[in-house]
């Protein structure tokens, strides 16, 4: 059995009319005036997020990081594991792009504990349809679904081989272990029936080996 765990968003801010000095910073292009900002506490729900942004307004991501060590260790109450920014002609705009960003987090996109265990998690998401910054991550054109996994180390390992004999998928990229959570994993594309089965076989190789862990 696996339960969700759901990010919380921290902080939600938008800077109507950015600095042209904080705008060179961000390398924003000249209609791009406005910025939004975000924080949560895990971080690959906050890039499914920002991804779902570009697709349901007219902005782009123009910074995404995770913190190291994770929300536990966050510089503050307000830094969580992510840090995301999108830009836009118009408050308006980004305002709609920070909108998208909260129903993915509330509603679409959340870890899953391995084995009904909190402290040892995964995350299996479909995107059916990648918008700019998933796509430019994954090096594939906008629209292909994708495969987003992402688990513990070693976990991560056998869960991406087992991904990738389950369906007819490309890895795009890997994740290589550890990440600045001590995390691993991988984005994966091919037909959106593809990339679903790859999921789902993550999720079972992952929790399979949590089962047996010694046993080889």
């Amino acid at each position: 059995m696996t339960g969700k765990i759901q990010a919380d968003i921290l902080a939600m801010q938008v800077i109507p009319n950015v600095d042209e000095g904080l705008a060179k910073k961000f390398e924003l292009k000249p209609y791009q005036r406005s910025i939004g900002l975000v924080t949560m506490t895990i971080d690959d729900v906050g890039y499914t997020a920002i991804d779902e942004a570009t697709k349901k307004a007219d902005v782009e991501v123009v910074y995404a990081k995770s913190f190291y060590a994770g929300s536990a260790h966050a510089s503050g109450p307000l830094s969580g594991e992510f840090i995301g920014v999108i830009a836009g002609p118009s408050p308006e705009e980004v305002k709609s792009g920070l909108d998208a960003i909260r129903i993915v987090v509330e509603h679409d996109a959340y870890f899953e504990a391995i084995n009904g265990n909190p402290d040892h998690v995964l995350y299996a998401h479909t995107v059916s349809s990648c918008g700019s910054y998933l796509a430019e991550v994954a090096g594939i054109p906008v629209g292909q679904s994708l495969s987003y996994l992402i688990a513990p180390p070693m976990e991560a390992i056998v869960g991406i081989d087992a991904a990738m004999k389950a369906a007819d998928v490309t890895l795009c990229e890997f994740f290589s272990p550890p990440s600045e959570t001590n995390f691993g994993g991988g984005l994966l594309t091919g037909s959106q029936s593809s990339c679903q089965a790859a999921t789902d076989a993550f999720r079972e190789a992952v929790m399979n080996m949590a089962r047996n862990p010694i046993s080889y």
